[in-house]
């Protein structure tokens, strides 16, 4: 059974998993910011690294800086991606110590 996830845009993957924390089978909500970023590492267990870069605006100088941020997302197995994709992700409650996004899906599918 798939849920609506309610991020317009993005399409439920094509497997099935049981993880409980997926966002497509499981029960965990995603509600909060929506993010993208380039996956950076997949050496954790169910987890990736996230390099999310934005631009912030500087008011003296009348300029943007880049700024960049390494987040943990939580990686259901039903979603497969590998280093350098662009996914999406999405604020869900705190999973683990480091770990307060869940990926939605991969960007271009």
């Amino acid at each position: 059974m798939k849920r609506h996830v309610g991020i317009p845009g993005v399409d439920p993957p094509p497997k099935t998993c049981d993880d409980p924390l997926c966002p497509w089978h499981g029960t965990l909500s995603v509600r909060g910011r929506i993010l993208e970023g380039r996956v950076v590492s997949t050496k954790m267990q169910r987890t990736i690294s996230v390099l999310h870069e934005y631009l912030h605006y500087v008011p003296k100088y009348k300029r943007y800086e880049r700024r960049r941020k390494k987040i943990h997302a939580h990686l259901p197995p039903c979603i497969e991606v590998k280093e350098g994709d662009i996914v999406i992700i999405g604020e869900c409650r705190p999973i683990a110590k480091t770990v307060h996004f869940v990926v939605i899906g991969k960007k271009g599918e």
